[in-house]
């Protein structure tokens, strides 16, 4: 089973039902979290949400979302989520030019992310914002709006991607599967 946490995007719907094709999904509200639900999961999936994180107090969400630093389970954020895992290790927001649009993403490190995709593939953009990249992590994947596009950290399975792969059609469905298969990869072990 996969935990997604909806941290009120509208597009979780579409996360959830991507994830639903391959295993089971628990959907949970951000604020409804609590760490016993990570209990009996495979990995987790943090959402978008409509906040942003260079205009707000982020101190609830980052003291909600502390385990992150400490889980040893696969956990994949989107848009929000993936900033949330950055701000998490160390990574600062800043403001960029608004983006919402499709972008070629250019993957130039491995990631079990890209598998069976190309090295450049068309994403969905929600955002206005970006991190820098965190300490312990790698930058996998660019585009020319935006640096950080997809990053993952060196030991653990953490991913985040900026952009919507739940509402980037075929190729956005590929990297939702790839990592469900990472997270049924490492629960063998």
């Amino acid at each position: 089973m996969i935990l997604v946490i909806d941290c009120g995007s509208s597009k979780t719907k579409y996360i959830e039902q991507a994830v639903d094709d391959f295993i089971d999904v628990k959907p949970c509200r951000l604020m409804d979290f609590e760490e016993e639900m990570l209990q009996n999961v495979k990995g987790v999936i943090i959402s978008g949400a409509p906040l942003l994180i260079t205009e707000m107090n982020m101190e609830p969400y980052l003291e909600k979302m502390n385990w992150i630093t400490s889980t040893s389970l696969p956990v994949l954020g989107i848009c929000f989520g993936h900033q949330l895992i950055g701000l998490m290790h160390g990574a600062f927001g800043s403001k960029m030019k608004e983006d919402r649009d499709w972008q070629i993403i250019e993957a130039f490190e491995t990631s079990p992310l890209f598998n069976r995709l190309p090295n450049e593939v068309e994403m969905m953009q929600d955002h206005c914002e970006t991190i820098s990249i965190p300490e312990n992590f790698v930058l996998v994947a660019s585009s020319d709006a935006c640096v950080n596009e997809v990053m993952q950290h060196k030991e653990k399975p953490l991913y985040g991607v900026q952009f919507h792969p739940e509402v980037s059609g075929n190729h956005g469905k590929i990297m939702i599967e790839n990592f469900v298969n990472i997270c049924l990869e490492l629960d063998k072990y």
